[in-house]
């Protein structure tokens, strides 16, 4: 009896695996591509079997948003998932403009980087990308242009009715700028408090300069971060909305990581049709978002986390404009600014190693 008590056991405990339910998430990004580190981020998640994706919703931030969208739909059809929702949402920020920007950089110098606002990128970073042009822009598209078509709704509409539909069991991957979560809690007040938590790549409080040509972003700005930068209010707006929970993924981890060339050998190595999509557009940059999906996925690699309060410079004509302000929990102005909980440090190597086993492997 016991024989067949254990071989009913080990039958029936992977049936149990598959029926349980899978997590729920939408993607927030500024999905600019082809591969690179707003889209790698995505297909790990995309390629976790225990991860139900409800949809993408895209904002403009490192690109316009109805390129990023573009970006997204074809790598959609390109790995064989054209089932995922792709929604279109802000293409501005809520306040800042490209306008602001220059008369802000007239004042207080020049940023490092300006995504969608940049002119002409900068001669320490090489990246494949198209000469700047405006938002209703879409250039032809390196990997080809998609037959799919976005989702019809907008996305803070989409976030709103998928919280609404599942509520308290959505979390939010947010890893661009948070104009699409700001609306939607203008939208829906209940949005933040009804889904199950916001897990966040932005902002940046101490990190340690890196040996390469991104440390330019921050060694003389620590506190600067892009995401936060494009639209100031937007996250200030997120982050003081009612959460049950925040987790932020800042710069501050990401300074000793890199798309090292041995990963790069390791996707091109494998023949599935993720690994050939990375391999074709890898680009080797810091693992900025990559952390935030593999936090998210893997608690466990965070190997430490502090509790923080948090908040954005808001004032638009300071020199601080979108830098993150922190505070002990409990010693803040008492504003609204949330205490979170703040990924400084993860584990390198269980990092790389989950980024090219999700890369690489067959899609669930």
């Amino acid at each position: 009896m016991k024989s067949v008590a254990k071989i009913l056991f080990l039958f029936l405990v992977p049936i149990l695996a598959l029926a349980a339910p899978r997590r729920k998430v939408i993607i927030d990004q500024d999905a600019f591509g082809p591969g690179g580190p707003n889209l790698q981020p995505i297909l790990m998640v995309l390629q976790s079997p225990d991860v139900e994706v409800l949809g993408i919703t895209v904002e403009s931030g490192d690109g316009w948003q109805k390129e990023n969208v573009a970006h997204t739909l074809r790598m959609l059809e390109l790995i064989g998932r054209p089932e995922i929702p792709v929604v279109p949402g802000a293409t501005f920020p809520l306040v800042n403009s490209a306008e602001a920007t220059k008369r802000w950089e007239a004042r207080h110098g020049k940023l490092f980087y300006k995504g969608a606002w940049t002119e002409e990128w900068s001669k320490e970073v090489l990246v494949r990308r198209p000469e700047p042009h405006g938002p209703e822009v879409v250039p032809p598209l390196i990997e080809g242009d998609p037959a799919l078509k976005p989702a019809a709704e907008t996305a803070a509409e989409f976030l709103v009715r998928q919280v609404r539909r599942y509520p308290g069991e959505v979390s939010i991957l947010a890893m661009g700028p948070m104009t699409n979560l700001a609306l939607a809690s203008r939208l829906d007040d209940g949005f933040a408090a009804g889904a199950k938590e916001l897990v966040f790549m932005g902002g940046s409080f101490n990190p340690r300069p890196a040996d390469n040509a991104f440390a330019l972003e921050y060694v003389y700005t620590p506190r600067l971060e892009f995401n936060f930068r494009w639209d100031p209010e937007a996250a200030s707006a997120v982050l003081r909305s009612p959460w049950r929970r925040i987790v932020q993924v800042p710069v501050d981890p990401s300074t000793r990581t890199l798309f090292r060339p041995g990963m790069i050998q390791a996707v091109a190595a494998a023949t599935t049709p993720v690994a050939r999509y990375v391999a074709a557009h890898v680009e080797s940059f810091p693992l900025w978002d990559e952390i935030a999906a593999a936090v998210w996925l893997e608690p466990a690699l965070a190997t430490r986390r502090e509790r923080v309060a948090v908040d954005v410079d808001t004032a638009a004509d300071g020199a601080g404009y979108g830098n993150t302000l922190s505070w002990a929990p409990g010693r803040g102005p008492g504003l609204g600014e949330p205490v979170v909980e703040v990924v400084f440090e993860v584990d390198v190597a269980g990092l790389e190693a989950l980024v090219v086993e999700r890369l690489t492997r067959a899609g669930p």
